[in-house]
């Protein structure tokens, strides 16, 4: 019933920075300063996405630094962060494999996916793992963005004209992406397949009602 849904590829970043697996350690700090990010897929020969390098991945050099052989082992979190201390290029210093995605994935599945496997952003890849893009998690919440009419037009298209008699004469009104429907309807059994397809609507905040 509801219109097509909106996927990563409306609103992730097409331009994405990367680096090989031979890339330094210090090219890849100046690459994240230059392009403003925190992450960069890591690229193999054909272009192919093998791993994501992030700053997390890079913080264990600095943390491990100035910490001699006689470290106590009360301070080591594990021989990863022992490993990435002493890496020098980005092929050593990834996460491997990349949790990715493909362009037409819903931006809740992509939200899901985030939020199940504690990431902050998502290479988006085609069938063959080649890159096109990166989404995060601001770039889910730009449907939020969406214009109060814009989405109340959808609602009225979408749930009330399918859900609802003309007769009943349902009011739909969104401010601030909180949709309220309202008027007369025989019917209240109706309500809650309303609720869950309004929700279901690109930039719904929360839904109301003021049904008689």
């Amino acid at each position: 019933m509801l219109g097509m849904p909106h996927v990563v590829n409306d609103v992730m970043t097409h331009t994405v920075a990367t680096v090989g697996r031979g890339a330094s350690f210090k090219e890849i700090v100046q690459t994240m300063q230059e392009r403003n990010v925190s992450a960069l897929p890591v690229v193999g020969e054909n272009g192919e996405v093998v791993g994501i390098v992030s700053e997390a991945d890079l913080l264990p050099k600095e943390e491990f630094r100035d910490s001699g052989p006689d470290l106590p082992r009360s301070r080591l979190r594990g021989l990863t962060d022992l490993t990435k201390a002493g890496a020098v290029t980005a092929g050593e210093l990834m996460t491997s494999p990349a949790l990715t995605t493909p362009p037409g994935t819903t931006l809740a599945q992509a939200a899901r996916t985030m939020a199940r496997s504690g990431v902050k952003r998502l290479p988006v890849v085609d069938g063959s793992g080649s890159l096109h893009g990166i989404v995060s998690r601001s770039d889910l919440l730009k449907v939020f963005l969406r214009a109060d009419e814009e989405i109340a037009e959808e609602v009225r298209r979408e749930v009330v004209a399918h859900l609802f008699p003309p007769s009943s004469r349902v009011r739909t009104e969104v401010r601030d992406g909180v949709v309220k429907l309202g008027g007369h309807i025989g019917d209240r059994s109706l309500v809650p397949l309303a609720a869950r397809l309004t929700r279901a609507v690109d930039g719904v905040v929360d839904v109301e009602f003021d049904f008689s």
